[in-house]
């Protein structure tokens, strides 16, 4: 099938070569004239033949509001528009809302896997009525995993917005008990090889994963973490869980805890968040600060 996809970063160029290389047309836009395939959201459109499906990634907020207001002027009726970023997923209802009033449906994506998803796949969560996502569905089978898990129908608009921002909170958590765990190993004097430590939890420990093979290339990479400052950023949605989390009397205390530990990183030096950024940007390409 023909599908336009607006936004060629890290994430975007990459699901571009993967849905091609499944044997799909895929047109793409940026504002980088360097990465994109038209000059214009108006010349995309245009190239793609009717019902089109337009996959949108750009950053939340201003930009995807921006993106989705420009396509709900160039689309037509029966037309849909795929929101594969990181929104906030009260924004998802806003967005179908509009594109709707123009007879355009909308599907809302959560996409999980960073700068390995070319190779992997990439976890996808989706949400909207069934007929969009169905017309959606030869995309999502080209970008997902091999195999019987990886991508799921989440429920109506908003749905797969949501289950992303639950999924990043865990990871949240999930990479705050790594590097507490590295960091008190590294204090110890009776332990000599904090790396292989790690190594060794690749198999057969009930707390091997994906996460724990990424903190050991980190370690592969700078043994001690020495060439990083210990400050993380957070993307946002850490924060969203936890606000939804309070609106529905839901206690996350493990991935509140591991959101606090990140703003506690923007005052001190802390070995814990050197950990944090060397796993944040293994996964997903972000940006870390060196030590100067």
């Amino acid at each position: 099938m023909e599908l336009g996809l607006v936004g060629l970063g890290k994430m975007g160029g990459n699901m571009r070569e993967r849905i091609r290389r499944a044997g799909h047309t895929v047109i793409g836009y940026d504002r980088n004239p360097d990465l994109a395939d038209v000059h214009s959201l108006g010349d995309l459109v245009d190239k793609l033949k009717g019902p089109r499906v337009v996959w949108i990634m750009v950053p939340a907020g201003i930009a995807t509001q921006t993106t989705i207001e420009e396509l709900a002027e160039v689309l037509s009726p029966g037309d849909i528009v795929v929101d594969g970023g990181n929104s906030r997923w009260t924004d998802d209802e806003r967005h179908a809302e509009q594109l709707n009033a123009k007879g355009i449906g909308f599907v809302d994506c959560g996409v999980s896997g960073g700068v390995w998803g070319l190779e992997n796949g990439y976890a996808l969560m989706y949400g909207g009525a069934a007929e969009h996502v169905a017309r959606v569905q030869p995309i999502f089978d080209a970008l997902k995993p091999e195999g019987d898990f990886g991508a799921v129908h989440a429920g109506r608009v908003g749905a797969g917005h949501f289950a992303k921002m639950v999924h990043n909170g865990i990871e949240y958590a999930m990479m705050q008990a790594y590097a507490e765990g590295w960091e008190l190993l590294e204090a110890v004097d009776s332990v000599t090889d904090v790396r292989e430590v790690f190594r060794s939890w690749r198999e057969g420990t009930v707390i091997r994963s994906w996460l724990l093979d990424l903190a050991v290339n980190a370690l592969d990479d700078d043994e001690h973490l020495e060439k990083l400052r210990g400050y993380a950023e957070d993307s946002g949605e850490g924060r969203w869980t936890v606000e939804a989390a309070i609106d529905n009397a839901v206690p996350l205390p493990a991935i509140t805890a591991s959101l606090f530990a990140r703003f506690a990183s923007r005052q001190d030096d802390s070995p814990q968040m050197k950990m944090i950024a060397a796993l944040r940007n293994q996964f997903g390409g972000h940006a870390v600060e060196n030590k100067k």
